[in-house]
């Protein structure tokens, strides 16, 4: 450890999260419950002992920086890390107690969430945790839950988003069916085939349009809003399924379709509501969360 080359202390990188957080210096200040001039010193510190600037500051306001986004993952990271040992050092962990939901598909609430959970029961055994499983986006702002993954940024101003990864999705079927009816070599070919449905959304259906599939309704023989019933569908040869490439290690029996065709991006969110600065049992289970779910998705 070059120990020299720490030239910062840990108020001037808790500035710099919480602005980039919050988005401005005004709410950065109301949060940390400094003034506005003290936080702007401290952010102004950190440039210098960085020597770079983290944010443009305009007539418009302020905005980070390249290198301000260069950080931000470290300096989260920092900081869940400083909030762990505060709890852990003053044995609080231990005694944070309550409830928390936490809503999430049922896919990720049944082969993710329970590792992640797992650790969370070590770290506060008095935590009541409710997992929601639903492919229903809640709504945070009404605290129909605490905490949310989802596949969607949030675009309400009061919720918060972490990007905890991303993962990608690709086009899956049962080998008896694909035995049965051949394994397509062009875009056409693959839509001929049955597809299996997962929702009736017919955005679905517009995106895989993009990818050059030429899809109708009547393209979907049958459908299921349960992640496992789709993924159970799959297996038993009714079509094809859009399966996301971290589920596939579950289910190794399906087979790809059409390799050639262009992956489909899914961007793994971690959200929840404005009270996860004021919560010790909210932050803790979105800290840890961030963390044991984030290795999935890096």
């Amino acid at each position: 450890m070059n120990w020299t080359s720490i030239a910062f202390d840990w108020n001037q990188v808790r500035a710099f999260l919480a602005t980039v957080e919050e988005g401005s210096f005004s709410a950065a200040a109301r949060a940390l419950g400094q003034t506005q001039p003290t936080l702007s010193r401290q952010i102004t510190a950190l440039e210098e002992a960085l020597g770079v600037t983290l944010f443009e500051r305009g007539p418009r306001g302020m905005r980070p920086t390249g290198a301000a986004l260069e950080l931000v993952d470290h300096v989260r990271a920092m900081g869940e890390a400083a909030q762990r040992i505060s709890l852990t050092a003053s044995g609080q962990a231990n005694s944070v107690e309550g409830y928390v939901s936490i809503t999430s598909t049922d896919l990720v609430a049944t082969y993710f969430l329970p590792t992640a959970l797992e650790r969370l029961r070590t770290i506060a055994p008095k935590l009541q945790i409710e997992i929601i499983a639903s492919n229903t986006v809640r709504d945070l702002t009404k605290r129909e839950a605490d905490i949310a993954i989802r596949h969607a940024r949030p675009d309400q101003p009061d919720l918060i988003a972490r990007l905890l990864g991303e993962t990608s999705a690709h086009l899956y079927a049962a080998p008896a069916f694909l035995d049965r009816v051949g394994r397509p070599q062009t875009a056409e070919e693959v839509s001929r085939l049955d597809f299996v449905g997962f929702e009736r959304d017919p955005r679905i259906l517009e995106f895989l349009r993009e990818l050059g599939l030429d899809l109708t309704p009547e393209s979907f023989r049958v459908t299921s809003e349960s992640g496992p019933a789709y993924l159970a569908l799959i297996r038993q040869g009714f079509g094809v399924g859009v399966v996301t490439r971290d589920m596939i290690g579950f289910y190794p029996d399906l087979e790809p379709v059409f390799p050639a065709l262009p992956h489909i991006p899914v961007p793994v969110w971690l959200v929840t509501h404005r009270e996860l600065n004021t919560s010790r049992k909210i932050r803790l289970v979105y800290d840890i969360l961030a963390e044991e779910l984030g290795k999935l998705w890096r």
